[in-house]
């Protein structure tokens, strides 16, 4: 309760600072009268700006936490296809190439982010014309990294996976797998960017209907060319990254037709495709906020490494324990990102538009809804936890394992939400470099050592420790940063 309190109370003085610092800037950009928006633009007006917060940030957060929910599920049902009808050889052949891959959707995912802030400030001072700007820099910035990665990906694939260690029986299909999965790199980067662009406008109904349709699509394509149905060749584990690479481009091609039909301010029109360049200036503020958002995607991985070597030390069993609970803990945290990611963006909306009050009640409506909505779950799961996991596992030892993790951890899943809330309002002023430090700082100052040093007094609960460790010490960081430095900031938009 402490926790829920103290951020939503110690806003008060902040915006209301930083309306006032701002009123400058909000009043050069009206006096140098911007083109009117068309009227289809009116109606998809930004929600943060009108009527109950909480409301705006319900309906937001619904499609995307089933977004993240169906994204999951596809993930763990293309595995257990792998694993059940082509054998663990196979599913050991896609697992060694994922590390690298994720590498490399790091980066991307800190540019979507970046690239989110500034669609929503755009959006939210009503600004189409640099919504289409960032939009054609964002797209051709990412087409041509994701080029570029995708052929040094080809080019590198095999002596990459040698040097990982990865065991000589997979290597071969691995390999194959992995270069299809490459090539396909400017493909899913201008799809994953498109997605966090309708995001970025409070659309986050439209991804999910083509989460929707993609996985649809991926669920036939992918098994037809897995097993050779309907005449196709049989091409086994190479089939997986085919069917994706198929899937994701009708997907991308049937969005662009239907933001074209129902006239979205981002649909592909000729001011779009006039903005297919690089701004530079909106290039290097792009950066500026999505690159420290890829690192701290890129050290979450490695601390997750670093755990799994601490599980790794009591046996097969914590192990598989570990795994079970991770599978749990996806859809455990999905409140929490969801939230964050909704703070960012209608944070975002609000600074763009200049309605510096309205940041005060979207961090109490926030916080709130974060407790609510992600407090449901965590005792769901609390009640159901043992039923859950005999999902997964049949041996009595490690279900009771994983359990212990369970009931030591799933209650700290909130406080990270309370901790995303706070930095997703602050990266959506465009500061980013501190909370994104501070959420490193959390994990490896904290977190990590923690789980070391208990892991070797208490044993295996001493790691689950650590997760608890490093989630309230990023709270507390992140809500210094915000009382102390933050709320004293004068506000801007990004985009003039």
């Amino acid at each position: 309760a402490g926790a829920a309190a103290g951020p939503a109370a110690g806003a008060a003085a902040g915006p209301a600072a930083g309306a006032a610092a701002a009123g400058n800037t909000a009043s050069r950009d009206a006096a140098a009268g911007d083109a009117a928006p068309h009227p289809a633009h009116r109606r998809r007006g930004p929600q943060a700006l009108a009527g109950p917060i909480w409301k705006a940030l319900v309906i937001f957060l619904i499609p995307l936490m089933l977004s993240n929910a169906l994204q999951s599920l596809s993930n763990t049902i293309g595995s257990v296809i792998i694993g059940r009808f082509l054998g663990v050889h196979d599913l050991a052949a896609m697992s060694a190439f994922f590390p690298v891959f994720f590498f490399l959707i790091s980066f991307m995912i800190g540019i979507g982010s970046g690239s989110s802030v500034l669609i929503g400030q755009a959006f939210g001072a009503q600004k189409m014309d640099r919504l289409k700007a960032v939009a054609g820099t964002t797209l051709t910035f990412t087409f041509l990294v994701g080029f570029v990665l995708g052929m040094a990906g080809v080019a590198f694939t095999a002596p990459v996976l040698s040097a990982m260690g990865t065991p000589a029986s997979v290597l071969a299909a691995s390999i194959h797998f992995g270069r299809i999965m490459f090539a396909s790199l400017p493909v899913l980067f201008v799809y994953a960017v498109y997605t966090t662009f309708l995001n970025g406008t409070g659309d986050s109904r439209t991804p999910f209907y083509f989460l929707v349709v993609s996985t649809v699509l991926g669920s036939l394509i992918g098994p037809a060319l897995i097993f050779g149905w309907l005449g196709l060749p049989r091409l086994g584990l190479v089939g997986a990254a085919w069917g994706n690479l198929w899937s994701t481009l009708l997907t991308l091609a049937l969005l662009i037709l239907y933001l074209h039909v129902r006239r979205h301010p981002l649909r592909v029109d000729a001011q779009l495709v006039r903005n297919l360049r690089i701004d530079l200036g909106l290039l290097r503020t792009l950066l500026k906020i999505g690159i420290p958002t890829g690192v701290q995607m890129i050290m979450v991985t490695l601390s997750e490494i670093a755990i799994v070597s601490l599980v790794n030390r009591f046996g097969a069993d914590a192990t598989a324990a570990y795994g079970a609970y991770y599978q749990v803990a996806n859809y455990v945290q999905m409140p929490a990102v969801s939230i964050g990611i909704a703070a960012s963006v209608f944070g975002s909306q609000i600074i763009g538009a200049g309605v510096f009050e309205r940041l005060k009640p979207l961090l109490r409506a926030a916080t709130l809804v974060n407790y609510a909505v992600g407090g449901v779950l965590v005792a769901l799961c609390y009640v159901f936890a043992r039923d859950i996991l005999a999902l997964f596992l049949t041996s009595r030892h490690t279900l009771d394992i994983a359990y212990e993790l369970l009931m030591i951890t799933l209650w700290s899943y909130l406080v990270f939400g309370n901790a995303a809330v706070l930095s997703g309002i602050m990266r959506s002023s465009g500061i980013v470099f501190w909370p994104t430090l501070l959420s490193i700082l959390a994990i490896w100052v904290i977190e990590i050592p923690v789980a070391f040093v208990l892991s070797g007094r208490i044993g295996i609960d001493g790691v689950w420790v650590g997760y608890c460790a490093g989630f309230v010490a990023n709270l507390g960081l992140q809500y210094a940063y915000y009382r102390l430095v933050w709320r004293h900031k004068r506000l801007t938009r990004l985009i003039h």
